[in-house]
């Protein structure tokens, strides 16, 4: 396993219907490094987040798709998404705030 930095854990956030609508629970999910573990992850929304305190983190392996162009074939790369569950008193996030 790679020794990943907290910087380099967290890859972007996810934006969609679903994780619109679990910021009012204080649920954030995140595209994360394929080879981080839930500590690493908690780790890194606490260090990059201040005022942050992560009470729990669920992950989701997507393995890639089969993608064809004419005879050639290949896969695209795997992902993993981490949905971040905040404690009610911490503070939320900024990246989300204003969507």
């Amino acid at each position: 396993m790679a020794d990943i930095k907290y910087y380099d854990v967290i890859l972007k956030p996810v934006i969609t219907e679903k994780s619109m609508a679990g910021m009012g629970e204080k649920k954030y999910t995140f595209l994360v490094h394929t080879e981080a573990n839930k500590s690493q992850i908690k780790e890194a929304v606490e260090k990059m987040f201040p005022g942050t305190k992560v009470i729990g983190v669920n992950t989701m392996n997507s393995d890639g798709k089969n993608k064809r162009r004419g005879m050639v074939t290949g896969k695209t790369a795997k992902t993993k998404k981490a949905v971040v569950q905040l404690s009610q008193d911490s503070k939320d996030i900024e990246v989300f705030a204003g969507l």
